[in-house]
């Protein structure tokens, strides 16, 4: 079982910056790819990043260019680099295994983008 906890969230104008950690306990030594996943207000979950053990990572379309995942192996930490914050990034921002676990969500971190 793996747990999880986001930080980092906060308010910020658009064309900001925030930077979100998640930090992993427990049996993590079996993870191959991790991603970050948001809950826009009244909206599905939706996975916008992802990473593989090696570091090799993916996005979505809405926020290619602007967001950037990393891992730190050692420290069994991941981090979301995000840049150009629009509005539409407001969201609750998890982490979670790719796939996700159903069992390891944690409370999640709220990014809210407003001028």
């Amino acid at each position: 079982q793996v747990q999880l906890v986001e930080s980092g969230g906060g308010l910020v104008q658009p064309g900001g910056s925030l930077r979100l950690s998640c930090a992993a306990s427990g049996s993590v030594s079996t993870i191959i790819s991790m991603g970050w996943y948001r809950q826009p207000p009244g909206k599905q979950r939706e996975l916008v990043a992802s990473i593989t053990f090696g570091g090799t990572t993916n996005y979505a379309d809405s926020v290619k260019g602007r967001f950037t995942m990393s891992r730190n192996n050692a420290k069994k930490t991941l981090y979301l680099q995000m840049n150009s914050l629009k509005v539409e990034d407001t969201a609750v921002y998890y982490c979670n295994t790719v796939p996700q676990n159903k069992d390891s969500w944690g409370q999640g971190t709220q990014v809210t983008v407003s001028s």
